[in-house]
Protein backbone atom coordinates (compact mmCIF):
# COMPACT_ATOMS: atom_id res chain seq x y z
CA UNK A 1 0.00 0.00 0.00
CA UNK A 2 1.19 3.59 -0.80
CA UNK A 3 1.94 5.02 2.73
CA UNK A 4 -0.16 8.10 3.29
CA UNK A 5 1.65 11.27 2.63
CA UNK A 6 2.84 13.60 5.57
CA UNK A 7 1.16 16.21 6.84
CA UNK A 8 2.25 19.98 6.06
CA UNK A 9 4.29 21.50 8.90
CA UNK A 10 2.54 24.13 11.08
CA UNK A 11 4.73 27.68 10.58
CA UNK A 12 4.87 29.02 13.77
CA UNK A 13 3.10 32.16 14.27
CA UNK A 14 4.70 35.34 14.82
CA UNK A 15 4.33 37.26 18.15
CA UNK A 16 1.51 39.48 17.86
CA UNK A 17 2.47 42.92 17.86
CA UNK A 18 1.80 45.61 20.98
CA UNK A 19 -1.61 46.90 20.88
CA UNK A 20 -0.64 50.78 19.46
CA UNK A 21 -1.32 52.92 22.04
CA UNK A 22 -3.77 55.77 22.13
CA UNK A 23 -4.45 58.83 24.31
CA UNK A 24 -7.92 58.78 25.44
CA UNK A 25 -8.74 62.38 24.78
CA UNK A 26 -7.41 66.00 23.98
CA UNK A 27 -7.20 66.39 27.53
CA UNK A 28 -4.38 63.42 28.09
CA UNK A 29 -2.77 64.60 25.32
CA UNK A 30 -2.21 68.04 26.58
CA UNK A 31 -0.70 66.39 29.98
CA UNK A 32 1.05 63.77 28.18
CA UNK A 33 3.50 66.63 26.46
CA UNK A 34 3.42 69.19 29.27
CA UNK A 35 4.98 66.09 30.93
CA UNK A 36 7.70 65.69 28.07
CA UNK A 37 8.41 69.65 27.73
CA UNK A 38 8.86 69.25 31.58
CA UNK A 39 11.44 66.50 31.70
CA UNK A 40 14.13 69.51 32.79
CA UNK A 41 11.99 70.63 35.65
CA UNK A 42 12.27 67.38 37.54
CA UNK A 43 10.14 68.65 40.09
CA UNK A 44 7.45 70.81 37.38
CA UNK A 45 7.11 66.99 35.87
CA UNK A 46 6.07 65.20 39.17
CA UNK A 47 3.37 67.76 39.55
CA UNK A 48 2.37 66.98 35.73
CA UNK A 49 2.36 63.06 36.52
CA UNK A 50 0.66 63.55 39.47
CA UNK A 51 -2.46 65.46 37.61
CA UNK A 52 -1.88 62.84 34.31
CA UNK A 53 -2.64 60.03 36.76
CA UNK A 54 -5.43 61.43 38.95
CA UNK A 55 -7.10 62.43 35.48
CA UNK A 56 -6.03 59.16 33.92
CA UNK A 57 -5.50 56.45 36.32
CA UNK A 58 -5.91 54.23 33.62
CA UNK A 59 -4.19 54.81 30.53
CA UNK A 60 -2.10 53.42 27.72
CA UNK A 61 0.36 55.41 28.91
CA UNK A 62 0.91 53.94 32.33
CA UNK A 63 3.93 51.89 32.49
CA UNK A 64 5.73 54.86 30.63
CA UNK A 65 4.16 57.31 33.34
CA UNK A 66 6.25 54.94 35.98
CA UNK A 67 8.92 55.57 33.72
CA UNK A 68 8.69 59.53 33.93
CA UNK A 69 8.10 59.17 37.55
CA UNK A 70 11.36 57.19 37.77
CA UNK A 71 13.40 59.45 36.30
CA UNK A 72 11.88 62.39 37.74
CA UNK A 73 12.18 60.88 41.60
CA UNK A 74 15.76 60.59 40.66
CA UNK A 75 16.21 64.15 39.74
CA UNK A 76 14.55 65.86 43.12
CA UNK A 77 16.16 63.41 44.72
CA UNK A 78 13.69 61.47 46.76
CA UNK A 79 15.33 57.52 46.66
CA UNK A 80 12.62 56.13 48.84
CA UNK A 81 10.40 56.74 46.28
CA UNK A 82 12.43 56.08 43.23
CA UNK A 83 12.65 52.45 45.20
CA UNK A 84 8.86 52.42 45.62
CA UNK A 85 7.89 53.07 42.19
CA UNK A 86 11.47 51.05 39.91
CA UNK A 87 10.34 47.78 42.16
CA UNK A 88 6.91 47.46 41.39
CA UNK A 89 8.36 47.70 37.98
CA UNK A 90 10.67 45.39 38.45
CA UNK A 91 8.80 42.86 39.78
CA UNK A 92 6.60 42.75 36.33
CA UNK A 93 9.50 41.70 34.60
CA UNK A 94 10.31 44.75 32.86
CA UNK A 95 11.53 43.50 29.05
CA UNK A 96 7.52 42.31 29.71
CA UNK A 97 6.97 45.98 30.37
CA UNK A 98 8.91 48.06 28.32
CA UNK A 99 8.19 45.72 24.96
CA UNK A 100 8.88 48.38 22.37
CA UNK A 101 12.02 47.60 20.05
CA UNK A 102 13.63 50.97 19.97
CA UNK A 103 13.00 52.90 23.36
CA UNK A 104 12.51 49.45 25.68
CA UNK A 105 15.84 48.67 26.15
CA UNK A 106 16.83 52.18 27.41
CA UNK A 107 13.88 52.30 29.36
CA UNK A 108 14.77 48.81 31.12
CA UNK A 109 18.14 49.99 31.70
CA UNK A 110 17.52 53.43 33.19
CA UNK A 111 14.91 51.79 35.41
CA UNK A 112 17.23 48.98 36.79
CA UNK A 113 20.57 51.63 37.11
CA UNK A 114 18.36 54.10 38.58
CA UNK A 115 16.93 51.58 41.24
CA UNK A 116 20.67 50.54 42.26
CA UNK A 117 21.75 53.80 42.82
CA UNK A 118 19.05 55.26 45.19
CA UNK A 119 19.22 51.98 47.39
CA UNK A 120 22.90 53.47 48.06
CA UNK A 121 21.67 57.02 49.28
CA UNK A 122 19.04 55.85 51.53
CA UNK A 123 20.56 56.04 55.11
CA UNK A 124 18.69 53.73 56.89
CA UNK A 125 16.90 51.72 54.12
CA UNK A 126 14.18 49.17 55.01
CA UNK A 127 14.71 45.33 54.74
CA UNK A 128 12.13 45.68 51.57
CA UNK A 129 14.03 48.09 50.25
CA UNK A 130 17.35 46.24 50.36
CA UNK A 131 16.08 43.12 49.07
CA UNK A 132 14.48 45.56 46.12
CA UNK A 133 18.22 47.34 45.01
CA UNK A 134 19.45 44.08 45.35
CA UNK A 135 17.19 42.47 43.14
CA UNK A 136 17.90 45.63 40.97
CA UNK A 137 21.55 45.16 40.89
CA UNK A 138 22.00 41.80 39.74
CA UNK A 139 19.33 42.17 37.08
CA UNK A 140 21.44 45.30 35.96
CA UNK A 141 24.57 43.24 36.28
CA UNK A 142 22.96 40.57 33.64
CA UNK A 143 21.01 43.07 31.34
CA UNK A 144 24.25 45.29 30.94
CA UNK A 145 25.94 42.65 27.97
CA UNK A 146 23.28 42.39 26.51
CA UNK A 147 22.39 46.11 26.04
CA UNK A 148 25.64 47.54 25.62
CA UNK A 149 26.04 45.79 22.10
CA UNK A 150 27.33 47.21 18.63
CA UNK A 151 23.95 47.02 17.06
CA UNK A 152 22.33 48.77 20.14
CA UNK A 153 25.29 51.66 19.96
CA UNK A 154 23.93 54.85 19.11
CA UNK A 155 25.59 56.50 15.74
CA UNK A 156 26.57 59.27 17.55
CA UNK A 157 28.51 57.39 20.25
CA UNK A 158 32.59 56.70 20.06
CA UNK A 159 33.29 53.26 20.84
CA UNK A 160 35.36 54.64 23.71
CA UNK A 161 31.97 56.34 25.18
CA UNK A 162 30.38 53.08 24.65
CA UNK A 163 32.59 51.41 26.58
CA UNK A 164 32.95 53.57 29.32
CA UNK A 165 29.27 53.90 29.67
CA UNK A 166 28.69 49.90 29.91
CA UNK A 167 31.89 50.14 32.88
CA UNK A 168 29.97 52.45 34.80
CA UNK A 169 26.87 50.51 34.38
CA UNK A 170 28.64 47.63 35.31
CA UNK A 171 30.16 49.40 38.40
CA UNK A 172 27.28 50.83 39.47
CA UNK A 173 25.45 46.86 39.62
CA UNK A 174 28.76 45.34 41.55
CA UNK A 175 29.00 48.39 44.32
CA UNK A 176 25.28 48.33 45.08
CA UNK A 177 25.93 44.75 46.10
CA UNK A 178 29.15 44.86 47.61
CA UNK A 179 27.63 48.14 49.85
CA UNK A 180 24.24 45.90 49.95
CA UNK A 181 26.05 42.80 51.33
CA UNK A 182 28.21 44.66 53.52
CA UNK A 183 26.07 47.21 55.06
CA UNK A 184 24.81 45.05 57.90
CA UNK A 185 28.16 44.66 59.14
CA UNK A 186 28.69 48.46 58.99
CA UNK A 187 25.58 49.38 60.77
CA UNK A 188 27.20 46.78 63.96
CA UNK A 189 30.27 48.24 63.55
CA UNK A 190 28.80 52.15 63.81
CA UNK A 191 26.58 50.80 66.92
CA UNK A 192 30.16 49.98 68.29
CA UNK A 193 31.64 52.69 68.22
CA UNK A 194 28.51 54.58 69.61
CA UNK A 195 28.42 52.47 72.62
CA UNK A 196 31.70 50.08 72.94
CA UNK A 197 29.25 47.49 73.29
CA UNK A 198 31.35 44.75 72.00
CA UNK A 199 28.63 42.42 71.44
CA UNK A 200 28.12 44.17 68.67
CA UNK A 201 31.25 43.11 66.97
CA UNK A 202 29.40 39.78 66.97
CA UNK A 203 27.37 40.28 64.18
CA UNK A 204 29.46 42.27 62.25
CA UNK A 205 31.86 39.51 61.90
CA UNK A 206 29.13 37.19 60.54
CA UNK A 207 27.91 39.70 58.44
CA UNK A 208 31.82 40.24 57.01
CA UNK A 209 32.10 37.21 56.39
CA UNK A 210 29.31 36.28 54.28
CA UNK A 211 30.45 39.26 52.01
CA UNK A 212 33.29 38.02 51.90
CA UNK A 213 31.99 34.55 50.74
CA UNK A 214 30.13 36.69 48.14
CA UNK A 215 33.38 38.67 46.85
CA UNK A 216 36.71 36.99 48.25
CA UNK A 217 38.78 39.64 46.37
CA UNK A 218 37.60 42.63 48.12
CA UNK A 219 40.44 43.91 50.28
CA UNK A 220 37.94 46.65 52.04
CA UNK A 221 35.82 43.34 53.02
CA UNK A 222 39.17 41.78 53.98
CA UNK A 223 39.83 44.81 56.06
CA UNK A 224 36.45 45.56 57.60
CA UNK A 225 35.88 41.75 58.92
CA UNK A 226 39.75 42.45 60.25
CA UNK A 227 38.20 45.39 62.50
CA UNK A 228 35.02 43.21 63.36
CA UNK A 229 37.55 40.64 64.49
CA UNK A 230 40.19 42.75 66.24
CA UNK A 231 37.07 44.51 68.28
CA UNK A 232 36.36 41.34 70.34
CA UNK A 233 39.92 40.65 71.40
CA UNK A 234 39.92 39.89 75.42
CA UNK A 235 42.37 39.25 77.94
CA UNK A 236 44.15 36.44 77.66
CA UNK A 237 42.81 35.01 74.22
CA UNK A 238 44.16 35.58 71.24
CA UNK A 239 42.08 33.71 68.47
CA UNK A 240 40.41 36.35 67.11
CA UNK A 241 43.71 38.63 67.24
CA UNK A 242 45.28 36.14 64.99
CA UNK A 243 41.94 35.96 62.65
CA UNK A 244 42.00 39.60 62.19
CA UNK A 245 45.96 39.90 61.42
CA UNK A 246 45.05 37.67 58.80
CA UNK A 247 42.39 39.75 57.07
CA UNK A 248 44.59 42.77 57.33
CA UNK A 249 47.09 40.91 55.95
CA UNK A 250 44.92 39.69 53.13
CA UNK A 251 44.04 43.62 52.62
CA UNK A 252 47.52 44.81 52.35
CA UNK A 253 47.83 42.07 49.95
CA UNK A 254 45.48 42.64 47.77
CA UNK A 255 45.23 46.08 47.43
CA UNK A 256 46.51 48.12 50.47
CA UNK A 257 44.21 51.08 49.00
CA UNK A 258 41.53 49.34 49.89
CA UNK A 259 39.63 50.39 46.40
CA UNK A 260 41.38 54.08 46.67
CA UNK A 261 39.91 54.68 50.03
CA UNK A 262 43.04 54.30 51.87
CA UNK A 263 46.62 55.42 51.57
CA UNK A 264 48.43 51.96 51.28
CA UNK A 265 51.59 52.86 53.53
CA UNK A 266 48.70 53.91 56.44
CA UNK A 267 47.44 50.00 55.91
CA UNK A 268 50.74 48.54 56.02
CA UNK A 269 52.35 50.42 59.09
CA UNK A 270 48.89 49.66 60.77
CA UNK A 271 49.58 46.20 60.23
CA UNK A 272 53.21 46.16 60.95
CA UNK A 273 52.43 47.69 64.16
CA UNK A 274 49.09 45.54 65.35
CA UNK A 275 51.69 42.43 64.00
CA UNK A 276 54.54 43.36 65.73
CA UNK A 277 52.87 44.33 69.09
CA UNK A 278 51.38 41.17 69.05
CA UNK A 279 54.11 39.35 67.37
CA UNK A 280 56.90 41.22 69.24
CA UNK A 281 58.65 41.19 66.15
CA UNK A 282 57.76 41.59 62.55
CA UNK A 283 59.24 37.97 62.01
CA UNK A 284 57.05 36.01 59.77
CA UNK A 285 54.57 38.58 58.95
CA UNK A 286 56.09 38.55 55.33
CA UNK A 287 54.90 34.45 55.43
CA UNK A 288 51.12 35.58 56.83
CA UNK A 289 50.86 37.95 54.00
CA UNK A 290 51.65 35.40 51.43
CA UNK A 291 49.42 32.86 53.46
CA UNK A 292 46.34 35.29 53.74
CA UNK A 293 46.97 36.41 50.06
CA UNK A 294 45.89 32.45 48.85
CA UNK A 295 42.73 32.39 50.89
CA UNK A 296 39.63 34.69 51.98
CA UNK A 297 39.67 33.12 55.21
CA UNK A 298 42.37 31.82 57.77
CA UNK A 299 42.78 27.99 58.41
CA UNK A 300 41.62 26.57 61.52
CA UNK A 301 44.78 26.00 62.79
CA UNK A 302 46.24 28.95 62.59
CA UNK A 303 48.82 30.47 65.06
CA UNK A 304 50.74 33.03 65.47
CA UNK A 305 53.07 33.44 68.78
CA UNK A 306 52.32 36.14 71.15
CA UNK A 307 55.07 38.34 72.28
CA UNK A 308 54.17 37.39 75.73
CA UNK A 309 54.52 33.78 74.92
CA UNK A 310 57.69 34.26 73.06
CA UNK A 311 59.23 36.02 76.01
CA UNK A 312 58.22 33.47 78.66
CA UNK A 313 59.67 30.37 76.59
CA UNK A 314 62.84 33.17 76.10
CA UNK A 315 62.83 33.03 79.75
CA UNK A 316 62.53 29.49 80.45
CA UNK A 317 65.41 28.50 78.48
CA UNK A 318 67.30 31.20 79.89
CA UNK A 319 66.56 30.12 83.38
CA UNK A 320 67.55 26.61 82.42
CA UNK A 321 70.71 27.77 80.86
CA UNK A 322 71.63 30.31 83.47
CA UNK A 323 69.86 29.81 86.73
CA UNK A 324 72.11 31.89 88.83
CA UNK A 325 71.69 34.53 86.40
CA UNK A 326 67.88 34.32 86.30
CA UNK A 327 67.86 33.99 90.06
CA UNK A 328 69.44 37.31 90.80
CA UNK A 329 67.93 39.24 88.28
CA UNK A 330 64.51 38.37 89.66
CA UNK A 331 65.63 39.43 92.92
CA UNK A 332 67.07 42.95 91.67
CA UNK A 333 63.79 43.16 90.16
CA UNK A 334 61.95 42.58 92.53
CA UNK A 335 64.11 44.76 94.91
CA UNK A 336 63.98 47.67 92.12
CA UNK A 337 60.09 47.37 92.00
CA UNK A 338 58.78 50.71 93.41
CA UNK A 339 55.29 48.88 93.91
CA UNK A 340 57.12 46.59 96.41
CA UNK A 341 58.30 48.87 98.72
CA UNK A 342 58.62 45.83 101.86
CA UNK A 343 60.08 43.35 98.96
CA UNK A 344 63.23 43.16 101.29
CA UNK A 345 62.11 43.16 104.76
CA UNK A 346 58.88 41.07 104.01
CA UNK A 347 60.46 38.33 101.62
CA UNK A 348 64.57 38.58 101.19
CA UNK A 349 66.09 39.73 104.51
CA UNK A 350 67.61 36.88 106.71
CA UNK A 351 66.65 34.42 104.22
CA UNK A 352 68.26 31.45 102.43
CA UNK A 353 69.45 32.49 99.25
CA UNK A 354 70.67 29.82 96.62
CA UNK A 355 74.44 30.00 95.32
CA UNK A 356 75.15 32.94 92.98
CA UNK A 357 78.15 34.13 90.53
CA UNK A 358 79.88 37.26 90.38
CA UNK A 359 82.46 39.18 89.20
CA UNK A 360 84.71 40.35 92.51
CA UNK A 361 85.67 44.01 91.95
CA UNK A 362 87.24 45.03 94.99
CA UNK A 363 88.60 43.99 98.15
CA UNK A 364 88.16 46.16 101.54
CA UNK A 365 90.45 46.64 102.88
CA UNK A 366 92.65 45.73 99.73
CA UNK A 367 95.07 43.60 102.10
CA UNK A 368 93.32 40.99 104.42
CA UNK A 369 89.89 42.37 103.15
CA UNK A 370 86.99 42.22 105.32
CA UNK A 371 84.54 42.86 102.77
CA UNK A 372 83.97 42.09 98.93
CA UNK A 373 82.57 44.23 96.14
CA UNK A 374 80.75 42.02 93.73
CA UNK A 375 78.95 43.12 90.35
CA UNK A 376 76.22 40.72 88.47
CA UNK A 377 76.77 41.82 84.88
CA UNK A 378 74.21 41.07 82.10
CA UNK A 379 74.88 38.95 79.05
CA UNK A 380 74.98 41.48 76.72
CA UNK A 381 75.71 44.39 78.92
CA UNK A 382 77.61 47.29 78.30
CA UNK A 383 80.50 49.71 80.01
CA UNK A 384 82.52 48.48 83.31
CA UNK A 385 80.73 46.58 85.77
CA UNK A 386 79.54 48.44 88.59
CA UNK A 387 79.15 46.57 92.42
CA UNK A 388 75.77 45.68 93.45
CA UNK A 389 76.43 43.56 96.27
CA UNK A 390 78.50 43.54 99.30
CA UNK A 391 79.86 40.29 100.47
CA UNK A 392 81.01 40.17 104.47
CA UNK A 393 83.20 37.90 105.60
CA UNK A 394 82.92 36.18 109.06
CA UNK A 395 86.82 36.20 109.10
CA UNK A 396 89.52 38.42 107.17
CA UNK A 397 91.25 36.92 104.00
CA UNK A 398 94.63 36.02 104.59
CA UNK A 399 96.37 37.80 101.61
CA UNK A 400 95.07 40.18 98.55
CA UNK A 401 92.05 39.23 96.49
CA UNK A 402 92.73 39.09 92.99
CA UNK A 403 89.64 41.18 91.13
CA UNK A 404 88.14 40.45 87.86
CA UNK A 405 87.94 36.91 88.41
CA UNK A 406 84.35 34.97 88.66
CA UNK A 407 83.45 34.08 92.13
CA UNK A 408 80.82 31.86 93.76
CA UNK A 409 79.02 32.12 97.38
CA UNK A 410 75.98 31.30 99.54
CA UNK A 411 74.95 34.11 101.65
CA UNK A 412 72.18 35.31 104.11
CA UNK A 413 70.65 39.18 103.18
CA UNK A 414 71.13 42.07 105.91
CA UNK A 415 70.22 45.23 104.22
CA UNK A 416 69.48 47.12 101.23
CA UNK A 417 70.11 50.71 99.58
CA UNK A 418 68.32 51.60 96.40
CA UNK A 419 70.54 54.82 96.28
CA UNK A 420 72.63 53.86 95.15
CA UNK A 421 71.62 50.22 95.02
CA UNK A 422 73.64 47.63 97.15
CA UNK A 423 72.93 44.45 98.56
CA UNK A 424 74.69 43.80 101.62
CA UNK A 425 75.12 39.95 102.34
CA UNK A 426 76.83 38.08 105.46
CA UNK A 427 78.41 35.07 104.40
CA UNK A 428 81.74 33.08 105.40
CA UNK A 429 84.64 32.64 103.75
CA UNK A 430 84.37 29.20 102.86
CA UNK A 431 81.64 29.31 101.41
CA UNK A 432 82.96 31.60 99.30
CA UNK A 433 84.50 29.42 96.00
CA UNK A 434 86.58 30.32 93.09
CA UNK A 435 88.15 33.30 95.43
CA UNK A 436 91.82 33.80 94.86
CA UNK A 437 94.18 35.75 96.89
CA UNK A 438 97.54 36.88 96.62
CA UNK A 439 100.35 37.73 99.74
CA UNK A 440 100.16 41.27 100.31
CA UNK A 441 103.17 43.12 99.71
CA UNK A 442 105.98 43.74 102.06
CA UNK A 443 105.80 47.50 103.10
CA UNK A 444 108.92 48.95 102.21
CA UNK A 445 111.46 49.94 105.39
CA UNK A 446 111.62 53.16 106.46
CA UNK A 447 114.69 54.55 106.08
CA UNK A 448 117.11 56.16 109.30
CA UNK A 449 116.88 59.52 109.74
CA UNK A 450 120.16 61.39 108.89
CA UNK A 451 122.75 61.43 111.79
CA UNK A 452 123.31 65.23 112.77
CA UNK A 453 126.51 66.30 112.62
Amino acid sequence: ATPAPAAPAQATPAPAAPPEKKVKDQGEYDIYNQTLKDAANPAAQIKDLDTWTQKYAESDYKDDRLYYYVQAYNGTNQPAKVLEVGSQLIARDLKKVYTDPKAGPQQVLTVLYMTSVNVLKLPTPTVEQMANGEKAARQLQEFVPNFFTAANKPAAATDAAWTEARTQMEKVAKDTLMYLATKPGADAMNRYTTSKDVKECVPAESAYKKALEQYPESALIAYQLGRALRCQQTAGSSEKVVQALYEFARAAALDPTLGGTMDPKALNTYLESAYNTFHGSLEGLDQLKTMAKASPLPPADLKIETATAIAAKKQAEFDQTNPQLALWMKIKGALADANNPTYFDTELKDSGVPPLKGTLLEGKPACKSKELLVAIPLPDQQGNPVAEITLKLDTPLAGKPETGGTIQWTGVPKAFTKDPFMLTMETEKAKVENLKTSPCGVAPAKKAAPKKK
